[in-house]
């Protein structure tokens, strides 16, 4: 008899905010989904067989991490296209 594999709770929890974090709450749902996926693959890893959702963990680390890159870049793209703004609008004053 196999014994039954539980799903981490926190590894759904990180796939589950990776979603949000490209949906309703583009940063927070991000970095919850970064800190739970981590924090799910060393719950899992520590189990020793007991916990599944490794895969779920990756995908919401993953979903996490793209969205984070992508706000962080949006972000740097409009300040340096504001700042390039000012630096003209200072040139023809």
């Amino acid at each position: 008899m196999n014994p039954t594999r539980q799903t981490s709770a926190l590894a759904i929890t990180s796939l589950v905010s990776g979603i949000l974090g490209w949906t309703l709450l583009p940063f927070l749902g991000a970095l919850v989904a970064i800190i739970t996926g981590h924090m799910a693959r060393r719950e899992i890893r520590a189990a020793n067989g007991q916990l599944d959702g490794d895969g779920l963990a990756v995908a919401g680390l993953v979903l996490g991490w793209v969205a984070m890159a992508l706000t962080l870049a949006g972000l740097f793209i409009v300040f340096a296209f504001l700042g390039g703004l000012a630096w003209f609008a200072a040139l023809n004053s």
